[in-house]
C-alpha cells in the first residue's frame, strides 16, 4: 500500500508529466507553423515519452492500492523566438523535472518506500538522458545560431527521430 504522502507526491508528478508532454507538443505546433518538420517530430516523439512517463507514475500509484487525482494542466508558451530559444526553454524544463524526481526521491527514502525508491530509480537514469539530448541539441544550435543551412540540416538530423 502507498503512503498518503508518496501518493499525493507522484499525484501532482503526473501532471508535471502531463505538462510536459504539453509543452512539447506545443513547441512542435509552433515548429510546424514555421516549416520545421524535423524539429517538430523530435518534440512530438518527445511528447509521447512524456505522456508514457505520467502514465508510469499512474500505474505505479494505481498498482500500490492508491488514487490517482488528475488535476488541470497548466497550457504552455504557444510561441518561441527561434529555436535556440525553444530547446533552451527544453533544457531548463529537463532539468525542473529532474529536481522533481529528486524530491520525490527523498519521500521514498524518509517514508521507507522501497517501491517507489525502486520504481524512481528509472526516472533518475531516464532524466539523466533527457537533460544530455536536450543539452547536445542545444549546443548546436548555440554554435550555428541563425545559419539557414545549419538549421536546415539539423531539422533534417531531428526529422530521423523514431519513438520507441
Amino acid at each position: 500500500m502507498i503512503g498518503k504522502k508518496m501518493e499525493a507526491a507522484i499525484n501532482k508528478q503526473i501532471n508535471a508529466e502531463f505538462y510536459s508532454s504539453f509543452l512539447y507538443l506545443s513547441m512542435a505546433a509552433d515548429f510546424k507553423s514555421q516549416n520545421f518538420k524535423g524539429f517538430a517530430g523530435w518534440l512530438e516523439v518527445q511528447a509521447h515519452e512524456e505522456y508514457g512517463h505520467a502514465m508510469r507514475f499512474y500505474n505505479h500509484i494505481i498498482e500500490r492500492g492508491g488514487r490517482v487525482k488528475l488535476e488541470a494542466i497548466e497550457a504552455p508558451k504557444t510561441e518561441w523566438k527561434n529555436a535556440l530559444a525553444a530547446f533552451t526553454d527544453a533544457y531548463e524544463h529537463e532539468q525542473k523535472v529532474t529536481g522533481l524526481i529528486y524530491k520525490l526521491v527523498e519521500i521514498a527514502r524518509d517514508e521507507k518506500d522501497y517501491a517507489a525508491e525502486s520504481m524512481l530509480k528509472w526516472f533518475i537514469d531516464e532524466q539523466v538522458e533527457e537533460e544530455a539530448n536536450t543539452s547536445e541539441i542545444l549546443g548546436i544550435l548555440t554554435l550555428i545560431g541563425e545559419s539557414k543551412g545549419s538549421l536546415y540540416q539539423l531539422d533534417h538530423k531531428l526529422g530521423k527521430r523514431k519513438a520507441d
